[in-house]
């Protein structure tokens, strides 16, 4: 929740004037629901895709406030579903990002389901038993063969830079939990990670094994800092 729609409009203009079309790296903006129709005029989708944060999982109706998928199709290309701030903040069960899911798929939008664990489940060694249920769970209305469609994003809770008391994630951390998740998701699924991705440690997490990009959170509001992410992943691309 950053940005009026004129400073989204003016933050997309920067990202558009220096960035270039990178081959086999896709770069995607989530800025905020109201700022997406404008945006979605003024994007060069060769450069550059849009995600919605959200959405609600019927396709119409009375359901005041919500934004359905359906609503959203001619603007996105992908939604963020399951992100650790709506399952704790705003108390999403796994029946909700289950439906969200459902709904993106149904209505061709590409979703990044978002999985991760809390400090005190993962000191209490409960890690792996809360990834494969939020796993399960959120692909649960998924068919088998269209479970490599969905964009699996691992956040640990106890690492995004927006919790109190958040550490920063080893790549050995990291990479313990990206070998459980893959157990239970398609060998072509994409992946990604995200918890206070920054330019300085965004190489490191993208040489995991198994990472295919990042979920960036606070740095992608500072245009000059996401471009320097976007600069490393294609640098570990190349």
């Amino acid at each position: 929740m950053n940005f009026t729609v004129g400073e989204s409009s003016l933050y997309l203009h920067k990202l558009l004037k220096r960035l270039k079309p990178h081959r086999g790296l896709e770069i995607v903006a989530a800025p905020s629901t109201i700022a997406l129709q404008p945006l979605s005029l003024q994007v060069d989708r060769k450069k550059l895709k849009l995600s919605a944060q959200n959405c609600f999982d019927r396709d119409y109706g009375a359901y005041t406030g919500e934004v359905s998928a359906t609503q959203l199709r001619t603007l996105v290309d992908y939604c963020i579903i399951g992100h650790s701030e709506r399952r704790y903040h705003f108390h999403e069960s796994d029946k909700d990002i289950k439906n969200k899911v459902a709904a993106c798929l149904r209505n061709n939008i590409t979703p990044i389901l978002c999985i991760g664990e809390t400090a005190s489940e993962r000191d209490f060694g409960e890690t792996k038993d809360v990834i494969k249920d939020q796993l399960l769970g959120g692909l649960s209305e998924v068919p088998e063969e269209d479970q490599a469609k969905v964009i699996i994003a691992y956040e640990p809770v106890w690492a995004i830079s927006s919790v109190k008391g958040a550490k920063l994630a080893s790549p050995t951390d990291v990479a313990e939990v990206i070998n459980i998740i893959r157990d239970f998701i398609p060998k072509d699924a994409p992946l990604l990670f995200g918890g206070s991705v920054n330019p300085s440690n965004a190489g490191g997490y993208l040489t995991i094994p198994g990472i295919n990009g990042l979920l960036v959170g606070g740095a992608s509001l500072i245009a000059d800092e996401f471009l320097s992410i976007i600069e490393v992943a294609n640098r570990v691309k190349s």
